[in-house]
């Protein structure tokens, strides 16, 4: 069959896989600490018909060669870590990381996932938990006569009691990684670190890179819809040209047929 049949092919599987990636971008457009992923696309193996260099003559060389591509693929995916708006929400228990950092849930099983999502709640026993009731780590617990919280910059934490007075809860740490687009997603607004990542550096915030904490605030999506409608449209043409290339190799074919 020709090979170019199977090229565009390739194509069209690359595309596809990148139109899933675009969707998933658009889908959580309004997810709390969402990062947009990209696709990363490589070339497939060349057939070599004739290697650049190669003798020609007894004193000539080519200077080209002739390399027939086989094609392409999405070769993985990359979330872009960039920072995303900043939005207002005027409830206390809302935190916003501004700059790097990632804050420390626990999971049933015992390990700490990460996330970017700061839209925190109070449990029945006084816990900081996430919305799906993991809790925060290092674990703070609000005192029944707490009246109001504070949480500062840096990550302090502290409580205004009934009837006055101050109470010091403890402090809000933050986790760095070398190369955070290493990191595993694993849905509910979670990560998880691999060797890719490198292990996780927990630091105070505003400190060693770390960025500073705002109370009453939540990050919203990096994701720019405009952007990625032009990704999907340029995604779209991609794909039907790779299709025409099939319709054009397929007629080619017939006409061979035909005339033979």
């Amino acid at each position: 069959m020709d090979a170019s049949m199977w090229i565009a092919k390739t194509g069209l599987d690359a595309q596809q896989k990148r139109m899933s990636v675009i969707s998933n971008n658009l889908a959580n457009v309004s997810t709390n600490g969402f990062k947009r992923d990209r696709a990363l696309f490589e070339d497939l193996l060349y057939h070599n018909v004739r290697q650049a260099g190669g003798q020609t003559s007894a004193n000539e060389q080519a200077p080209t060669g002739m390399m027939l591509g086989t094609g392409t693929r999405v070769v993985g995916t990359e979330k872009l870590y960039a920072q995303g708006n900043l939005i207002s929400t005027q409830n206390a228990l809302d935190l916003a990381v501004s700059g790097e950092g990632f804050f420390q849930v626990l999971q049933p099983d015992g390990t700490i996932a990460y996330t970017r999502d700061g839209s925190f709640k109070v449990s029945a026993t006084g816990q900081i938990v996430t919305v799906n009731g993991a809790l925060l780590q290092p674990a703070l617990v609000l005192p029944p006569n707490a009246e109001s919280l504070t949480i500062g910059a840096d990550g302090t934490v502290s409580v205004a009691l009934f009837g006055g007075g101050q109470q010091a809860l403890g402090n809000i740490q933050l986790a760095r990684f070398l190369n955070p687009a290493g990191l595993q997603p694993l849905g509910g607004n979670l990560a998880k670190p691999t060797v890719a990542s490198g292990p996780a550096q927990v630091v105070q915030p505003g400190l060693n890179g770390a960025g500073k904490l705002v109370q009453g605030a939540l990050e919203a999506s990096n994701v720019n819809v405009v952007e990625e409608m032009v990704n999907m449209i340029e995604t779209q043409r991609a794909y039907e040209v790779n299709s025409k290339a099939i319709s054009a190799a397929d007629g080619m074919l017939r006409f061979l047929n035909n005339n033979l």
